[in-house]
């Protein structure tokens, strides 16, 4: 079931964050003063094997978390995993606040079957209970989400194959805005109590999480990534994809293509951005956010973060929870920090480990 509102400790999980690039995990632990890694794991994705976030080809996916499972402790049994935000229905209804839980669950269920556009049989059902209503304190205001139990399976099943259970499904949208948390101790002074955009760019799709004063008001995924830098690559000069991907991790490229094939490409990113923010800001009234952290695979891309600072007139750092609350073993750390910033939805998937669980 999505996003529930635990009461008791939470089991250790996992972080799995299933890309259309790669497959990217993580297993946190608590500390006196913030999470350690535990164990951390990256595996490539089968080109087209997941699309759109959409598992297209489970053989080549259980290929992958098989390969991750082998990093993993031999007693990591259970895993966090996500749908893509655009594969979830969500609504905010409004409730007796007299009702508890079991009346609000048979409540929600009359209510779902008017709301969603599938058979109740085809879709799993979640909601969580956000505050009390600002017009009518005898009501409370419910978070309802919905997901086509297919997309919820394809994962769980995977997971299955290779002997971990799932015990949360979650959005990344959400899961990317929870993962806030490492990187308070990046950004200035009461940042937690800011509004932080939070861009996670990856291969295929950029989401989008907003958190404001500690909770996640606003998430969004654009079609666009890193895949559309690398197409730029392989047309312009010639190259095959596989060349094309190697030139653009490694940085070979031919000097002239910061003009030629970076900047273009970041022009269109920043405009992606900054769309999308303009879409938040007109929904919440609010004139601009705080702070932005890019994170993603595409996100450490040359003169990034300084462009979105002269052109949005917003303070961008790239996400780097090393500067956070995030610590490992100096050699876990050395190896991790040119990428970690494209761990955030999987640490914001691990993090589920130390919230409150029900059962």
């Amino acid at each position: 079931m999505l996003s529930n509102l635990w009461k008791r400790q939470a089991p250790q999980m996992v972080g799995i964050d299933i890309g259309s690039h790669e497959v990217k995990a993580i297993l946190l632990s608590k500390t006196a003063d913030g999470y350690k890694i535990v164990s951390h794991a990256t595996a490539p994705v089968k080109k087209g094997a997941v699309n759109d976030h959409d598992i297209r080809d489970s053989a080549a996916v259980v290929d992958c978390l098989r390969q991750i499972k082998r990093s993993l402790p031999k007693n990591c049994k259970f895993a966090a995993v996500a749908v893509s935000g655009s594969a979830v229905m969500t609504k905010v209804i409004y409730m007796d606040a007299a009702l508890n839980e079991s009346e609000m669950e048979a409540q929600i269920e009359i209510e779902a079957d008017n709301l969603i556009p599938y058979s109740l049989d085809e879709v799993s059902i979640d909601f969580e209970t956000l505050s009390v209503n600002s017009i009518d304190p005898s009501k409370v205001d419910v978070l309802l989400s919905a997901c086509r139990t297919e997309n919820i399976d394809a994962r769980v099943d995977s997971l299955d194959e290779v002997g971990l259970e799932a015990k949360v499904v979650d959005v990344e949208g959400y899961a990317l805005g929870r993962s806030v948390e490492l990187i308070y101790g990046q950004l200035p002074e009461g940042a937690d109590r800011k509004v932080v955009a939070l861009v996670d760019i990856g291969a295929n799709m950029t989401t989008f999480a907003v958190v404001d004063n500690r909770d996640t008001v606003f998430i969004r995924e654009q079609a666009f990534g890193g895949e559309q830098f690398t197409q730029s690559i392989l047309s312009f000069y010639g190259m095959s994809y596989e060349q094309a991907e190697k030139a653009k991790v490694e940085g070979d490229l031919p000097r002239n293509y910061m003009f030629e094939v970076l900047s273009p490409f970041q022009t269109q990113l920043l405009q992606q951005i900054k769309r999308t923010l303009q879409i938040y800001c007109t929904s919440s009234g609010k004139d601009k956010v705080d702070y932005i952290a890019l994170c993603g695979g595409t996100s450490r891309l040359e003169g990034m973060a300084n462009l979105l600072t002269n052109e949005l007139g917003v303070h961008t750092v790239i996400a780097d929870p090393f500067q956070g609350s995030l610590h490992a073993e100096e050699s876990v750390k050395s190896t991790l920090q040119p990428s970690i910033s494209k761990y955030m939805v999987a640490c914001g998937l691990a993090l589920r480990s130390y919230g409150q669980w029900r059962t």
